[in-house]
């Protein structure tokens, strides 16, 4: 209970930093914020710890890959928000990321099986 209790910290802290950079005059830096590996960590600790290292490779080349994603989900927003509103490009983005991210799975799969 204390380690949940102390990971919902760790997220409430990062919107917290989130909202003070989006207001000050380094905005821009809110955008680096998420990218922290936080979660990277976790996943990263527990595969290590549970499935060895070599599995921990195989997570660590799947987390490079699922980059590409992420670049389509930015790529849509920066674009799509010079010609819509706020939530219809994050909406969009959002579809996009999701897509690009069901291809990944599928590549994967094909290319590295089940592994």
């Amino acid at each position: 209970m204390i380690a949940l209790f102390l990971k919902s910290l760790l997220g409430a802290g990062a919107v917290l930093i989130i909202a003070l950079l989006s207001r000050s005059k380094s905005f821009y830096i809110a955008g680096l914020v998420p990218l922290f590996p936080t979660f990277a960590l976790i996943a990263h600790a527990i595969v290590g710890a549970e499935r060895g290292m070599t599995d921990l490779r195989t997570t660590a080349l799947f987390g490079l890959w699922s980059l590409i994603p992420y670049a389509v989900y930015l790529l849509a927003v920066y674009w799509l928000s010079a010609r819509l509103a706020l939530a219809p490009t994050l909406i969009s983005a959002t579809l996009a990321w999701v897509v690009a991210a069901a291809l990944l799975l599928v590549v994967w799969m094909r290319v590295y099986g089940s592994a």
